[in-house]
């Protein structure tokens, strides 16, 4: 009797489970739940307003399909050209719109950048990851780009994964990356189309989808999440969800931040993300874009072992390392190393999709080629 009951409540809990994942005709499948761009604005609203626990569950199961649930990827963020931002958004310590404890300095020179990746490395990150404060690249010209660009080649030569954010990009610009070596390019919407001109007025929702959209085109992975805290509603969380799973083809890594409230911002005074919150939305974007990295990120230092170990099982799968992350302080290395030994995680080795992706085109179009060679033959 007692595993009749077991049977009937594993088929309620699937029934729950495949209903919120299934297609627009109803369809879906008992063994697989594939990536799609095909959401409704309703249908995500049903995977985000679950009950928070039947969610995470969802997403673990979800995780587990497409990723090693015990490999957590470590990366290490740099600012290699900090404040003096021409940028008004209200939560950034680095706009020159406001009176914050960062002041306005050169880009860093190469080797300085390159010892930091180097001691990165040795850390365990697999990802390096420069932003600099910049409205974009066309704002510092091609002198300082081209800096940077020399920057990339050699950290990708070490064998790790290159993250830039640069600002706006121009298409030019963003081949000219892809040609240097780099492996993704991070340019987060923040939030809701819908509330974005409440927190930025000084470059639109669109100038940001455009940019992604040059990113795209020219082979690199897209890096695109947002941030928490904002002053946001759940129907702005939802909409954000909304347009990063509907992309053609989903950003490889969605970063989820938490405000990390700066004194002197127009946010200082905004009330501290929960670890519900966090886990809602990380939970949600793993279900939406199941093969895509989740990435908790900035504010992880506000939360406890104990509540970053329920991000990591709503779907997180890859944190930042390091003393800071941009000018907000992070988490201890030590720290970090002691979560991952209790939790039984390790390290993601690097990965490079467009790399992986270009070649196995390749190799259908060598197939086909000779497919076609032997029928004519």
């Amino acid at each position: 009797m007692l595993e009749v009951a077991r049977q009937v409540m594993r088929s309620r809990q699937f029934t729950r489970f495949s209903s919120v994942l299934a297609r627009p005709n109803g369809t879906h499948s008992s063994e697989s739940f594939p990536v799609r761009s095909d959401w409704t604005l309703e249908q995500v609203e049903n995977v985000y307003r679950q009950p928070l626990l039947e969610l995470i569950y969802q997403a673990a199961t979800v995780h587990r399909q497409y990723f090693d649930s015990t490999q957590v990827q470590q990366c290490t963020l740099l600012s290699i050209k900090s404040g003096g931002c021409p940028e008004d958004c209200k939560y950034c310590s680095q706009s020159s719109h406001h009176k914050t404890f960062v002041k306005a300095e050169p880009l860093m020179q190469k080797q300085e950048i390159l010892q930091a990746a180097k001691q990165a490395k040795e850390s365990g990150s697999t990802r390096f990851c420069m932003g600099a404060a910049w409205r974009g690249v066309s704002q510092v010209g091609n002198r300082q780009f081209e800096r940077v660009l020399d920057v990339i080649r050699e950290i990708r030569s070490m064998g790790l994964e290159v993250c830039a954010t640069l600002g706006l990009l121009t298409k030019d610009q963003a081949v000219k990356l892809k040609e240097a070596g780099l492996t993704a390019y991070n340019h987060n919407l923040d939030t809701s189309r819908e509330f974005y001109p409440k927190v930025i007025s000084t470059r639109t929702f669109e100038d940001r989808l455009n940019t992604l959209q040059s990113v795209r085109d020219a082979g690199i992975s897209v890096c695109c999440g947002g941030i928490l805290g904002l002053g946001e509603t759940d129907e702005d969380r939802i909409s954000l969800l909304h347009t990063l799973a509907t992309m053609p083809k989903h950003p490889e890594s969605v970063p989820v931040n938490a405000l990390v409230a700066t004194k002197g911002t127009p946010l200082e005074d905004m009330k501290p993300v929960s670890v519900w919150e966090m886990c809602r939305m990380i939970a949600s974007a793993r279900i939406l874009m199941p093969s895509s990295m989740v990435r908790l990120s900035a504010g992880r230092i506000s939360l406890s072992p104990a509540e970053q170990a329920l991000c990591f099982l709503s779907g997180a799968n890859s944190i930042f390392t390091g003393e800071r992350l941009l000018t907000t302080p992070n988490n201890e290395f030590t720290q970090d190393q002691i979560l991952f030994q209790t939790l039984g995680l390790t390290g993601k080795p690097p990965f490079f999709p467009m790399e992986k992706e270009a070649t196995e085109n390749s190799k259908k179009i060598e197939n086909n080629w000779q497919s076609n060679a032997s029928v004519t033959a």
